[in-house]
């Protein structure tokens, strides 16, 4: 009896809800860290940042007026999906490289992760925004609000670095386009699974995978992303990509050394904020 042929999976892209093939009618070869053969990922194109970044503006208006707490209640069910998944995202991060103890832990800590933002929705104002005095008879606030479109290049630690650079960016209101780990995509792909299926409107996160480099310039450059997060970004690589982004003032997340286990802070989610300033009457 002869053996049965492998099912080689091809995976697609995640754009406005959906699975679309790549336009660009490319792959490539995902590896394990031995260089076994895992799957194929779609290469992603120029038109496919195009297409996910119209979506991403389409979906704008409607996650952005969603109130704080509803917003929250969607990331926690998220966070739900995410644990419910969680030996697949183990078994992905075996295949990346990590151990078994190390693949579980990075799973733990990304779903707490996750949960820690969405903590946030219905507190970032808060903590943002401003009740502030003045001379004479006004109110005056400052209140946080939006960017728009957050590009996202995501860095290698393929899970808890991805949660890491997409919970920030949306937790406020913001939409997202991410260009997954090259290396290693797969839990992105999982990832955008999850999104499919919870609540999160379609368009508010649209995944692409391919070659970073060839993606980056793209993201950059486009005059309808109002921000992008270098976090995948080799150093020598960001200054060419804030010169593009500077064509419509992008506000730009530089590459660090972070350690993405460690305590992330507020300054993620403040660096997609825009603060406007209201003066109101007092009555009389």
């Amino acid at each position: 009896m002869s053996e049965r042929l492998s099912v080689r999976k091809t995976y697609k892209l995640y754009i406005n809800g959906a699975f679309p093939r790549s336009e660009s009618g490319r792959s490539y070869v995902v590896t394990d860290a031995k260089g076994r053969f895992v799957a194929n990922a779609s290469h992603a194109s120029r038109k496919d940042v195009r297409d996910a970044v119209a979506a991403a503006r389409k979906a704008f208006g409607g996650w952005s007026g969603r109130t704080p707490y509803n917003r929250g209640q969607i990331l926690y069910r998220i966070a739900e999906m995410l644990e419910g998944r969680r030996a697949q995202f183990a078994d992905e991060l075996r295949t990346a490289g990590l151990a078994k103890a190390a693949a579980s832990a990075e799973v733990d800590a990304a779903v707490d992760r996750w949960v820690w933002y969405a903590g946030w929705a219905d507190k970032l104002a808060a903590v943002a925004g401003s009740a502030n005095p003045v001379a004479g008879p006004f109110f005056n606030f400052s209140t946080p609000e939006p960017t728009g479109v957050v590009g996202v290049l995501a860095p290698d630690s393929p899970l808890l670095g991805l949660v890491s650079t997409v919970a920030p960016a949306i937790v406020s209101g913001n939409t997202a386009v991410v260009v997954a780990s090259e290396p290693a995509p797969l839990p992105a792909i999982t990832f955008a699974e999850v999104l499919a299926t919870s609540d999160l409107p379609g368009g508010v996160v649209n995944v692409l995978t391919g070659r970073r480099d060839e993606l980056a310039p793209w993201l950059a450059s486009h005059m309808d992303v109002n921000a992008i997060d270098l976090a995948g970004v080799p150093a020598d690589a960001a200054a060419d990509l804030e010169e593009k982004a500077a064509g419509n003032l992008k506000r730009v997340v530089r590459p660090d050394e972070s350690d993405w286990g460690a305590e992330p802070g507020t300054a993620r989610m403040t660096a997609f904020l825009e603060t406007k300033t209201v003066w109101h009457p007092v009555g009389v």
